[in-house]
């Protein structure tokens, strides 16, 4: 039978491994200073793309070694919910599919915690 653990573990290399094939090229866009982002909250596209560079990058490594994993998925979760609802709003199922399936990832990271393998849990032990 599959460890808890262990099953914390794939879904934190799902959520913030593949995220980081998305959130990485858009590190590179910034960093080579392409502010040309979406706006779907109307804050403008170069906060819009920190936000999300934050939450797709940062955030998604955090989840990956498991460090502050349930904070790290809020802003997460929030990126998703935008994606799904505000700049796919109007288009059909299958292009909000992913972000929502990203965001049950993130959720239940939030709920059930990083695990035994996890940045975490190896600094508790230290304390």
């Amino acid at each position: 039978m599959l460890n808890q653990d262990l099953g914390k573990l794939i879904l934190r290399i799902i959520g913030g491994g593949f995220m980081l094939t998305h959130g990485i090229p858009k590190l590179m866009k910034l960093i080579n200073g392409d502010l040309g982002f979406a706006d779907p909250l109307g804050i403008g596209m170069t906060p819009s793309l920190i936000l999300t560079v934050f939450a797709e990058f940062l955030c998604a490594l955090l989840i990956l070694v498991g460090f502050k994993s349930k904070w790290a998925t809020i802003p997460l979760m929030i990126t998703m919910l935008v994606a799904a609802f505000v700049v796919h709003g109007s288009d059909p199922w299958n292009k909000k599919e992913l972000a929502l399936l990203y965001f049950a990832v993130y959720l239940a990271i939030y709920t059930f915690g990083s695990g035994k393998y996890s940045l975490d849990n190896i600094l508790n032990k230290r304390s």
